[in-house]
């Protein structure tokens, strides 16, 4: 067929020249009974697509002895999702794909996938920009050493401690977003502090070392840097695993974090959960809905949940959460992004849920 993708406005016989030059990330059309129907492409040999937490790998066809395989993906409304390209052993970013994170990662969106203003189209072979200080912290409490990044978004003030820092900072551009955000007064100034884990699921997990750490070591440390930082105003941003410590941190620390940005928390955490086949099979709420049913005062909480409308089996779990949580007198926002369990999702969520815990 000679058109055989014109319906996604690529013209010319699929493998051509021309057909190669007109691709670009993956096109949209509307699926006859609702959300999209979008095409991806690889030039080269027989590969699959990998999807972050949305969908089981996708295998691509080939387009008859032609070096152009090819896949329509049925993806529903409001979608944005990191994706791979697997061939052989290893993982790439798609080629034709300007939206990237990381070197072997990109992401595609959905037409009608709401927009992420502030954050700057990265390509897979572009270097993030990295905050001037940084901070050799050589942890009593939590052990080994590792390299905190701190950086003054509009001259600082509060600081936004940033968990599973290095995603952060070299998968997706924090930096240059808030400033960006700061500069266009959505967020006031703010510190971006950016803590790396050294092993998440432990370091994650609802116990008190992490915090311990934080409060006695790196915050000091912090005040020394030179930065201008407010430790008194202290906002934490966490995701999945970090998004579970920080509402266990508001709960058991409530003097050090009062403010928090949560997106997609791991609330189907409890101490056993890791060892059963299906983790997120067992009590709704986990570990921490059984905390809150204790009714502490949470009076003194601001916190902003958010997590992927597309997350089905995290719903239940983030839902009765934050149901306890309003229960217990927090100041609460709720809201679901486009996305799966996925940081392409929770990006514009960061800025827009710092903002409002700093109140």
């Amino acid at each position: 067929m000679e058109n055989a993708f014109a319906e996604f406005g690529l013209p010319g016989k699929p493998g051509t020249d021309a057909f190669w030059a007109a691709a670009g990330a993956p096109p949209s059309v509307p699926a006859d009974d609702g959300g999209w129907v979008t095409l991806f492409l690889w030039r080269g040999s027989e590969a699959s697509i990998g999807f972050e937490s949305w969908s089981e790998p996708v295998p691509l066809r080939r387009w008859g002895e032609t070096d152009c395989w090819y896949a329509e993906v049925r993806m529903p409304a409001r979608l944005r999702v990191t994706y791979q390209l697997l061939a052989g052993d290893s993982a790439y970013a798609d080629p034709f794909n300007p939206v990237g994170a990381g070197g072997d990662r990109s992401i595609a969106a959905t037409p009608d996938a709401p927009g992420q203003p502030h954050w700057p189209v990265v390509g897979a072979d572009d270097v993030l920009p990295l905050p001037r200080t940084r901070i050799r912290w050589a942890g009593e409490r939590l052990g080994g050493r590792r390299t905190v990044r701190v950086h003054p978004a509009g001259g600082g003030g509060p600081v936004v401690l940033l968990l599973d820092g290095d995603d952060w900072l070299y998968l997706h551009p924090a930096m240059t977003a808030f400033d960006s955000a700061v500069a266009s007064g959505e967020i006031p100034p703010v510190t971006l502090v950016f803590l790396p884990a050294k092993g998440r699921a432990a370091e994650f997990a609802c116990r008190p070392e992490l915090w311990e750490a934080v409060r006695g070591e790196l915050l000091p440390l912090v005040a020394e840097s030179g930065v201008p930082a407010d430790p008194d105003r202290l906002v934490v941003a966490g995701q999945s695993l970090g998004g579970l410590s920080a509402m266990y941190a508001a709960l058991e620390f409530p003097d050090l974090v009062s403010r928090v940005a949560c997106q997609s928390g791991s609330f189907w955490w409890t101490p056993d959960a890791m060892d059963r086949p299906d983790p997120l099979g067992g009590p709704v709420g986990g570990a921490i809905a059984r905390r809150l049913r204790e009714r502490p005062d949470l009076s003194g909480l601001r916190i902003a949940f958010d997590v992927g409308e597309h997350e089905t089996r995290m719903l239940p779990h983030c839902e009765l959460t934050e149901s306890l949580t309003e229960q217990a007198g927090a100041t609460l926002r709720v809201s679901r992004s486009a996305s799966g369990h996925d940081r392409a999702g929770w990006r514009h969520a960061l800025l827009r849920d710092v903002a409002w815990a700093l109140g």
